[in-house]
């Protein structure tokens, strides 16, 4: 079949707007969108989570059939010549995230995302129904909302299972300990550094200039520079592959990003022009962030949350002790 782009191509046509004709090629074009989608998924778990890349296999085969179904009334109907309409030349109609930005969700997510997926797809083809005035298009409509609607239910149903499974739970267990390995261990060490060791130096510069502007200057400095040096240490520091670690680029970014933002949390304060002002509220910030590692230690490292308390808030003190006692004297 050829494919003929219609005159409003260039202007988005609303939804409600759109014919019978419009509507069965808007239909496949999602169709075909949504198996590729599912297609990715199941090429990019393939390896590491073989039971979930075969239940997207599936997903993906079932979306293929839609398509058929759709082509094969629209051909008996309005002949070979299709219009590309595709989701993005309509106004009102559900998105879908690029292709190349599902290839960075990790399995937890993916698993939550084809739920939303067939929901939206089962609306679509509910709505499309309802305005549908040829009865054969809207029979079938009708019946791919019905079936859409299932695929849902059906999807979190072979996940339960899934997850059941010694195999699913295996799975399971790698997706999360791949989280751990690549966001949650490089952050954790980056807000550690950003939050602790950034104490001493702006903490000393308070006591020894009491002025708010140029305690900001070097807060930012040492947040800044601290964050920059522990993001590129831990993107160079090995590929992941030997270590199992992940992308040096992601657990770099969660690493330095989380550096930063240890360090402004008490550097950002000095905004305020009083200085003793601006100090308690950023003694008040060191504590939030003190906590913030502790439970973070204790959800994800399983670290018992007084041990995790005593360690950060014994070691934080002390940064800060020294801080104020050299800007002090």
């Amino acid at each position: 079949m050829e494919m003929q782009v219609p005159a409003f191509f260039s202007n988005k046509k609303k939804y409600h707007k759109l014919t019978d004709k419009e509507v069965l090629s808007l239909a496949i074009f999602a169709e075909e969108e949504d198996s590729k989608i599912y297609q990715q998924y199941a090429s990019y778990f393939i390896k590491d989570f073989p039971e979930t890349s075969k239940m997207f296999q599936e997903m993906c085969d079932e979306e293929n059939e839609h398509r058929r179904l759709l082509l094969d009334l629209y051909k008996t109907k309005f002949g070979d010549l299709i219009p590309f309409i595709k989701r993005e030349h309509v106004s009102g109609f559900y998105s879908r995230p690029p292709l190349w930005l599902k290839k960075n969700l990790s399995l937890s997510i993916v698993r939550k995302e084809i739920v939303k997926m067939e929901d939206d797809a089962a609306n679509f083809y509910y709505d499309a129904a309802q305005k549908a005035t040829d009865p054969d298009i809207r029979k079938l409509l009708g019946d791919l909302a019905a079936i859409e609607s299932k695929h849902g239910d059906n999807a979190t149903l072979k996940l339960s299972k899934i997850e059941s499974s010694s195999t699913g739970n295996d799975e399971i267990k790698k997706d999360e300990k791949q989280f751990i390995l690549t966001w949650v261990q490089p952050g954790l060490a980056g807000l550690m550094d950003g939050s602790v060791s950034t104490l001493a130096p702006i903490f000393a510069t308070a006591f020894a200039t009491k002025d708010s502007h140029t305690t900001l200057l070097v807060g930012l400095a040492a947040s800044i520079g601290a964050g920059i040096s522990m993001g590129f240490t831990e993107a160079v520091r090995d590929d992941g592959i030997l270590s199992g670690r992940g992308s040096p680029i992601k657990r770099g970014f969660a690493s330095g990003v989380m550096t930063t933002l240890g360090g402004l949390g008490h550097a950002l304060p000095y905004l305020i022009s009083d200085f003793y002002t601006a100090t308690v509220i950023a003694m008040v910030f060191v504590l939030v962030e003190l906590w913030a590692i502790a439970w973070i230690q204790t959800k994800y490292m399983k670290i018992k949350f007084t041990k995790a308390i005593f360690q950060v808030v014994f070691g934080g003190s002390l940064v800060l002790a020294a801080g104020i006692l050299i800007g002090g004297g």
